[in-house]
């Protein structure tokens, strides 16, 4: 079974960039997606109808802003639709399927913003998700895929010392994963590749991605229980669209 995610940077704009042509050459039996920017009503049936999958969307109540969804080839036996507080629920950062084995969630984790302004927000935000994910993988085990707006050790992005202070690399939000970590999870393609330099999300700006001065801030985290399943893990940074490249796992059934 292949899983994959993407932060889209707008649902509506990566279809014109080469969304459907990349789901037909990767066929991954379940896709999460981040920051799709828009509501279920705005989507047209290009995103909604896609042949072979199933599609869930959990939308931001603010127009054009967050949204997370699934594509999944299996019907999921039930579908949760955020952490249940109000504050991260508004805006749309949590999706999960429950199938016969385990859990799928997408997730896309606030950002902390200039000056650190939205750090708390985040951090809340990040120990209600670990406690919420905790729970259920008393239930069946987790796969946790997402934007998680971190980059969590030195090598997972190119200038660690210039970032120390900066969003995605404070010692706050590294801490933060760690602590998911510890609750029992498994950072997948880090387990696999422990020195590999790979990385996820480039800026615009600077022709960054040209020159891979990048970040590794999307991650698969699973369960402990599934190390064994873990097969393979990867970033797809030949497939554009986004500022993010999509990322996945093969996890033996």
């Amino acid at each position: 079974m292949e899983i994959h995610s993407w932060n889209v940077n707008g649902l509506r704009a990566v279809a014109k960039k080469g969304f459907h042509e990349y789901l037909r050459a990767y066929n991954p039996d379940i896709l999460c997606i981040q920051e799709t920017k828009a509501q279920l009503h705005n989507l047209e049936e290009q995103h909604t109808d896609i042949e072979d999958y199933y599609a869930y969307f959990f939308s931001a109540k603010k127009k054009g802003y967050s949204g997370v969804g699934i594509y999944t080839k299996t019907k999921p036996l039930s579908i949760i639709e955020g952490l249940g507080i109000e504050a991260f629920d508004d805006e749309g950062r949590f999706l999960m399927a429950e199938f016969e084995n385990f859990f799928v969630a997408s997730v896309y984790s606030p950002n902390a913003q200039h000056e650190l302004l939205r750090l708390d927000f985040r951090l809340s935000f990040e120990e209600t998700l670990r406690a919420y994910v905790k729970k259920m993988n008393k239930i069946k085990p987790v796969i946790l895929c997402g934007d998680l707006n971190v980059a969590h050790e030195e090598i997972d992005l190119k200038n660690p010392k210039a970032n120390v202070t900066n969003p995605g690399f404070t010692p706050q939000e590294r801490k933060s994963f760690d602590a998911l970590l510890q609750e029992g999870f498994i950072d997948t393609f880090r387990f696999l590749h422990p020195k590999a330099i790979a990385y996820s999300w480039w800026s615009y700006r600077f022709n960054a991605r040209a020159r891979n001065i990048g970040w590794r801030i999307d991650y698969v985290v699973v369960s402990k229980e599934l190390a064994d399943n873990i097969q393979e893990a990867f970033i797809l940074s030949e497939v554009l669209g986004s500022d993010h490249c999509p990322i996945g796992v093969k996890i033996k059934e």
